[in-house]
């Protein structure tokens, strides 16, 4: 039971989404690791099933220490190896991330906490999502870790887990 009580508010939630393009903004701390690494796989997840034209997808960090660079490059050079592409500019969220994207998937209990608790309303904080929800082959895990502090296998790690999680949040969109 604790499993489908998990699940129905995530589809309540996700089925809340404005008709048309889906808007999909990924949260984590700076915006140089796990998050532009979501949204590089979810572009292309997207793309392969030809759904291009039906999202937008960004992603944003918590903080500003990072603002305007390009992902760490450890985790460009991972995606590379698995075919993947980062190559978006860190930005921090703002407030208006909430009316601009219907779907707000951060990494952890952490990101969850303060996201949410920049909501003005409840329909905002209804729009955050925890990614390690969409986990379908890595249930063990409830957050994706921040690889920044960590070694190679750490990102090699964070990868697999945002191709699970990305595939099963597509499957819900």
């Amino acid at each position: 039971m604790p499993c489908l009580q998990k699940v129905l508010p995530l589809q309540s939630k996700i089925n809340k989404m404005k008709q048309g393009k889906h808007t999909v903004l990924f949260i984590c701390l700076g915006n140089i690791c796990r998050s532009p690494a979501a949204e590089g796989i979810m572009k292309g997840l997207v793309e392969k099933a030809g759904l291009s034209d039906e999202f937008e997808i960004d992603s944003a960090g918590i903080g500003n220490w990072h603002v305007g660079q390009l992902p760490d490059s450890r985790m460009r050079k991972c995606g590379a190896e698995h075919g993947y592409r980062f190559d978006s500019r860190a930005r921090q969220f703002q407030r208006s991330d909430f009316q601009r994207f219907d779907t707000i998937v951060v990494m952890d209990n952490e990101n969850y906490r303060a996201i949410t608790s920049r909501a003005s309303s409840q329909a905002d904080k209804d729009k955050v999502v925890r990614i390690a929800d969409f986990l379908t082959s890595h249930r063990e895990y409830t957050t994706v870790p921040d690889p920044y502090y960590g070694d190679y296998s750490d990102f090699e790690l964070v990868i697999t887990l945002l191709e699970d999680a990305c595939q099963g949040l597509l499957n819900e969109l």
